[in-house]
This record gives structure tokens, C-alpha cells and sequence, in this order.
């Protein structure tokens, strides 16, 4: 008589004996091993444990895993939540199975989301334990997917918090895998309880247009079938509805209303060969009206995550749009499953698919950066390097020679360079996207061919700029990389630089004979040899001054409790009655009169500008403009309200005011003449011109002016603005 589980187990049972791949009595002595560990354990819901991972292992088979893997999920939480160990799995199972039991473990043992410190050597872990064995993270997406369909018996807090992890990590993992069953129900689920508005605003949208999705697509599939069954032999064709997330990205997200999405409905088509599918395609095109800019040919240049299909979006005569997918069976398998389709220990047989490595490489290049991370990157800053990482909205970008490079969206043309190889992105000058020259921060789009400008100067390399450009971490690492090993001095110059600049913006103020001595605490604190090397990982970058900032400021204020040698601010006599006397600058500040006046070298004030005052501590007063990053938006919450005055121009005095300009342009012939006949037209008056042409190509004029006011410069800054090639302008900092 056959025996009977219960659980759960035995539709487990059914679902393997409908597989000879799969070690049955491996699997069962794994469940009894589980049932026994987890005895007297319940879940959230009441329920006895043994059932999750029981569900988790169903998953598993669904994607098609092994033996081994269906094991290691009934006994993936043995080790965590019993007395077992990783040793006594071993013992029982073999090296393999403890190994992934252990991985998975280990992923679980921290909870992600409880400190920044935590997820991110949760996630380091994760990296790792990819790298080493890919179906250690299947069967954790698998683990998820239960606890996911689970999340309505964990309270709020947990839930959002389950939610948020599950949006942010796991189900682009599963994307970048290629499990679109797992990513979109993952999507799904975590969507539903972070904006549960939204979420039924698109199902009860969804249920409204149910009729028509049951008349229309069973419809357009008959349609199809009858037209193809002429061009392909026994073609499977299937219809569904866009999931609830993919709607909700392009609503909510894209800013588009649900009737703006064109690819609610899609009728899939799938066939034997590539031929038949691009045969499919011209029926289609032949049946319905195409929208044009809607197709796109992944079966020529694939995802990265391996899917290949041909998507095209056409419109019946009923009006209504739907995309087409056609792709063949082994496309469809690994559109569904991904990465699970192409594993190589499936059935036991490795080397089954000689390409594997390559479709895992991302995961590689992961673990790699990571490796090489920079010095002092702090916890939030790998989080976002990983998310970015992850990020699974791509574009596809062209060489000259027709390769594909997949880079995230909103890359840069300086990306691209670092993309094809490292010393293309050091020695890019400049770049050309179909043809046309483009700044180096352009954002690249699908499709478009990018040619990297480079030059053979010796000692050409990245500029420092580009560190607030790029957005691949790839890119930022090798800049990083070569500023560390390339130039020294000049990254202590350039870290010196922006730590004072930091210093005045964040209202750290050092007398000279303290400022070393503040340095030398900062070093320590920062794990430094000495001042020239913190200043060198600021100025490459491997120190983030914003991310440390924080501490700075802690730092500075204990500094000053322990230094109590301020001197007083120089005392001013205010006059008793009649209108303040203004400065030689023409500036008045009430309240106070004949004292010394300093024009602020951070914003520069001019005439016309909204100033205010600060009494610096035996310097007088300092004029700053009133939206200057150094003033505080509220003064009255401010550290010392009582130096900051009320100041303006003096309307009796007449003004002839000099100051600088900084253009940035794309070199071309006449740009100079350009400008100069603006400044005619205007009636700027100009005191000296710097042009430089800079090693990407662009230049740079530094144009000293003379004008009367504010309102006379912001005209004559609108109308160089609109000179052809001229990318920006900005008042120069003196």
C-alpha cells in the first residue's frame, strides 16, 4: 500500500514522479529529516512549519531544478531554526547539499532591512554565495516567493519592510535571471502592499476591461491561427494580460494614464525555428495596423538576462492595441525560467550548456567590483552601487564595427567608453551619437550608435568631473582607479580643495593655528596615515566628503567644546538717528555703521542680488547673496543667528560692476565672434577673455564684463545662452 504524507508532500511526490530525473528517495529521506527537525514549529498563520518548505521546494520543481536543490529547500531552514547542524547534513546528504543548505542559511541569518550595516553584508553574502553556485539564490527567490505569498500574517511594519526588500533586491535578481514567472509575481505581491491604493486602482481597472479581454483576445488568436496554419506547422499561440507592476511602473512611474499603455493585452505566438518566427512577423504586420516605433527584435540583440523574442504592438479593427511576441521553444523556456532552463547540473549532467558561464557573468562582474570597492565606501553607498547594479531598465548601444553594449538606462556616452574597454574610456576625448558630436554627459538611447572620440596623448586620462556624470559603477571604479594610481598631487590639491570648500559650506570655521589640529583628529578618525592621504582619497574619490560629512560636523563640535578661543566679533557703534552710512561697495547693514565690509568670494554678490550679512570673528562683515549655499534657508534655526544682519545696496550710489563669466561650449568656428556681437548688442563692456580648448574637445572662456546691474547681466545671460554650441554659463567663483 502506498504511503501517504500529508502537508503537502504528497502533491510533492506527484509533481517529481512525473519526472525520472529526480532522486525520489533522496527527496523523501529529506522531507523526513525536515518533518522531524520542525516538529512543534508553526508559522505566523498557525500553520505547521514543515508546509513552507514544502511549498518552497514545489517552486523549485515548477522551474525545473534538481534533485539536490528540491532537497536543500526541504531542509533549507534546518540549520537556522533547529538543532541541526551544517556538519550533520553533510554527514546525511553529501558536501553539495550541505554546501547549498549552508548558502541559503546564510542569506536568512540577518534580517536585511533592520540596519544599513547589516543589509549591506547581507547583500555581500548574497554576492557570494551567486558566484559560487547560482541555485543557492533560486532557491532563496523561491524561499521569498512563499514568505511573499504568505505577507498578510506578518504585521504592517514587517510587511512594508518584506515588501520594500523584496522590490529593491530580490525580484530584480530574479529579472537579471531571467525567472519572469518569479520576478513579475514578486512585483506583484510587494506592489500590493506598499501602495495598496494603487495596486487595486489597476485590478478594478483590469476587471472592467475582463469583457473585452474575454471576447478579444480568444478572438485574435483564431484569427492568427487560421492565417498561419498555411506559413508554420502546429504553432502554439496563448494570450495574456500585462501584470499589475508593469502597469503600475508606466502609471505611476512614466506618468501615463492606463488607456497611454499599449501592451495591456499580448497574444504570444511560438513556433520551431527563427525563420518561422520572422514568417510570423510579416503575417501580423500584414493582419493588423503596426504603431510605428513599437518593435522591437530581442532575437537579434538579446536582453541580458538571455530572453529573445520579436515584440511588435499593432491595432485590429476593433481599435484596440496588443503586442505580438514570437519567439521559438527554447526562447520561450528561457523567457519563463531564465536561468533555471540552461542549468548545467540539471539531470546531473554538467557542461550541459557550454554558453552558462557567459549568462552568469554579470553575476561575476558583481562579486568582482565589490572586491575592488574603494577605500572608506560606507554601507548606503554599496547599497546603491548593487541597486544601480541591478537595475533592470537597459539600453542598447551600437559601435561603429555593429557590436551591442547593455548598459542602464540614463548612461553616458563616458559609460559607453568605459564599456568597451578601459583605456578607450581614459583616452576618450569626446564622442559622436549617429553622427552628430554630443556633450559628454549625454544620456544614450536604444538604438543609437556611439563613436568614442579618443586621443594618443601619453598622459591624456579621465577628468574628475566624470566622477559626477557616469552612471555605471563600473565606469566610476576605473576613474576612481586611475586618479589613485596616476596622480597624487594632484589628488591632494583637488581633495584639499573640496574639504574646505565642504568646511565653509557646512559653517566649519578654524582659525589657522587650529586647523591643523582639527585635521590631524580628522585623519584618525577616518583611519588615515596622514593629512596628504586623506586629502588624496577625497580628491579620487575613494572618500565620499558628503557621506562623511555627518561625522565632520560631530567631530567639530566637540573640537570647539574642547577650544573655547574664539576671539569676539570687532564691536560696531550704530548710529543714532539718520540713515546708515553705506561702505565704499555701497552696501548697508543695519544696525550697524562705518565697519568693514567683505564681499563673500563663495557667491559673489552683485548689485541687484538680495544680500545679507555675517559677523566673522574679527574680519568684519561678510555679504553674501541670500540664496548662497553657505547662508541658512532659516536663520532663525540657524547655529548663530544673532551674526547673520539685514543688508542692501544703497540706491544713492551708482554702480560700474565688474565680474567674471565662465562659458562651456562645443568648439566650432566664429563661437568667439559669437559672443562678442552679443556683448555689442547688449552693451557689455569687457575687461579680459580667457579661451581654452580643453582635452575633450569642448572649450572654456573665461569672460571678465562690465555691466550695470543684475537685470543687465541676467539679459546678457540669456542671450549667450541661446548662442549656438554653447552648453552653459555661470558666473565664475573669484
Amino acid at each position: 500500500m502506498k504511503k501517504t504524507y500529508g502537508n503537502g508532500f504528497d502533491e510533492l511526490l506527484k509533481m517529481i514522479e512525473e519526472n525520472n530525473s529526480y532522486d525520489k528517495d533522496l527527496i523523501i529521506r529529506a522531507y523526513n529529516l525536515a518533518e522531524a527537525s520542525h516538529a512543534g514549529q508553526t508559522r505566523f498563520s498557525g500553520e505547521a512549519y514543515i508546509i513552507h518548505p514544502i511549498e518552497v521546494a514545489k517552486i523549485l520543481v515548477q522551474l525545473g531544478l534538481d534533485s539536490q536543490s528540491v532537497v536543500a529547500a526541504l531542509l533549507h531552514d534546518v540549520i537556522e531554526d533547529t538543532d541541526k547542524t551544517e556538519q550533520d547534513i553533510e554527514k546525511e546528504f553529501g558536501k553539495e547539499i550541505a554546501f547549498l543548505v549552508e548558502g541559503v542559511t546564510k542569506l536568512g541569518k540577518v534580517d536585511i532591512k533592520s540596519k544599513v550595516e547589516q543589509q549591506a553584508e547581507n547583500i555581500r553574502k548574497m554576492l557570494l554565495a551567486m558566484s559560487e553556485d547560482v541555485r543557492v539564490i533560486i532557491i532563496k527567490l523561491a524561499d521569498r516567493l512563499h514568505n511573499m505569498r504568505t505577507l498578510d500574517f506578518m504585521y504592517e511594519a514587517k510587511r512594508r519592510e518584506k515588501a520594500l526588500e523584496t522590490l529593491e533586491i530580490y525580484a530584480p535578481i530574479a529579472h537579471r535571471l531571467g525567472i519572469r514567472a518569479l520576478k513579475e509575481e514578486l512585483e506583484d505581491l510587494a506592489i500590493q502592499h506598499l501602495d495598496p491604493v494603487g495596486y487595486n486602482e489597476i485590478k478594478n481597472r483590469l476587471s472592467q476591461n475582463s469583457v473585452v479581454s474575454v471576447d478579444l483576445i480568444p478572438s485574435i488568436i483564431q484569427k492568427i491561427r487560421e492565417r498561419l496554419k498555411e506559413i508554420v506547422t502546429q504553432p502554439h499561440i496563448d494570450g495574456r494580460i500585462k501584470s499589475v507592476t508593469g502597469i503600475y511602473r508606466k502609471m505611476y512611474m512614466q506618468n501615463r494614464s492606463f488607456d497611454e499603455i499599449y501592451d495591456i493585452y499580448a497574444v504570444r505566438i511560438i513556433v520551431d525555428t527563427v525563420n518561422d518566427c520572422y514568417n510570423c512577423l510579416g503575417v501580423i504586420h500584414d493582419m493588423f495596423r503596426p504603431i510605428p516605433g513599437r518593435f522591437k527584435d530581442y532575437i537579434a540583440t538579446p536582453k541580458p538576462n538571455m530572453y529573445q523574442s520579436l515584440h511588435s504592438t499593432v491595432i485590429g479593427k476593433e481599435g484596440i492595441p496588443f503586442e505580438v511576441q514570437i519567439r521559438t521553444w527554447e526562447m520561450h523556456r528561457t523567457a519563463e525560467y531564465g536561468i533555471a532552463a540552461h542549468w548545467k547540473y540539471k539531470s546531473g549532467v554538467k557542461g550541459k550548456d557550454d554558453k552558462f558561464d557567459e549568462k552568469i557573468a554579470w553575476i561575476h562582474e558583481m562579486v568582482d567590483k565589490q572586491n575592488e570597492q574603494t577605500e572608506g565606501e560606507t554601507p548606503e553607498e554599496f547599497l546603491y552601487t548593487v541597486k544601480n547594479d541591478l537595475e533592470f531598465e537597459e539600453v542598447f548601444v551600437f559601435t561603429p564595427q555593429g557590436d551591442v553594449k547593455t548598459l542602464p538606462k540614463n548612461s553616458t556616452v563616458i559609460d559607453f567608453a568605459y564599456a568597451i574597454h578601459t583605456q578607450v574610456g581614459h583616452k576618450m576625448t569626446g564622442a559622436k551619437v549617429n553622427g552628430r558630436l554630443v556633450p559628454i554627459d549625454y544620456k544614450l538611447q536604444t538604438g543609437e550608435i556611439c563613436d568614442i572620440i579618443t586621443t594618443k596623448q601619453e598622459d591624456k586620462g579621465p577628468s574628475r568631473d566624470w566622477l559626477n556624470i557616469v552612471r555605471t559603477s563600473e565606469a566610476r571604479n576605473k576613474i576612481r582607479s586611475w586618479f589613485k594610481k596616476e596622480k597624487r598631487e594632484e589628488n591632494i590639491v583637488a581633495g584639499k580643495a573640496e574639504l574646505e570648500k565642504e568646511f565653509k559650506r557646512n559653517y566649519i570655521r578654524l582659525s589657522d593655528d587650529k586647523y591643523d589640529e582639527f585635521i590631524d583628529k580628522l585623519v584618525v578618525r577616518q583611519k588615515c596615515n596622514s593629512a596628504d592621504e586623506l586629502y588624496s582619497k577625497i580628491g579620487y574619490g575613494g572618500i565620499s566628503i558628503s557621506r562623511i560629512m555627518p561625522s565632520i560636523k560631530d567631530l567639530y563640535k566637540q573640537f570647539v567644546q574642547e577650544n573655547e578661543e574664539a576671539l569676539p566679533p570687532k564691536p560696531f557703534v550704530p548710529r543714532a538717528n539718520g540713515k546708515a552710512l553705506s561702505n565704499k561697495d555701497g552696501i548697508i547693514v543695519e544696525g550697524l555703521d562705518d565697519c568693514q565690509i567683505k564681499i563673500s568670494k563663495c557667491c559673489n554678490p552683485l548689485p541687484g542680488d538680495r544680500i545679507i550679512g555675517f559677523i566673522t570673528r574679527g574680519h568684519g562683515v561678510s555679504i553674501h547673496k541670500r540664496d548662497c549655499m553657505n547662508v541658512p534657508e532659516d536663520i532663525a534655526e540657524s547655529e548663530e543667528p544673532g551674526r547673520w544682519l539685514n543688508a542692501y545696496w544703497d540706491s544713492d550710489v551708482k554702480f560700474n560692476l565688474n565680474t567674471t563669466l565662465s562659458i562651456f561650449c562645443i568648439d566650432r568656428e566664429n563661437l568667439l565672434a559669437d559672443i562678442m556681437k552679443v556683448c555689442y548688442e547688449i552693451k557689455i563692456g569687457i575687461t579680459n577673455i580667457e579661451a581654452k580648448v580643453l582635452k575633450s574637445g569642448n572649450s572654456i572662456i573665461n569672460l571678465g564684463i562690465t555691466v550695470d546691474n543684475t537685470e543687465h547681466l541676467n539679459n546678457f545671460l540669456t542671450r549667450l545662452k541661446k548662442v549656438e554650441n554653447v552648453i552653459s554659463v555661470e558666473r565664475a567663483k573669484n
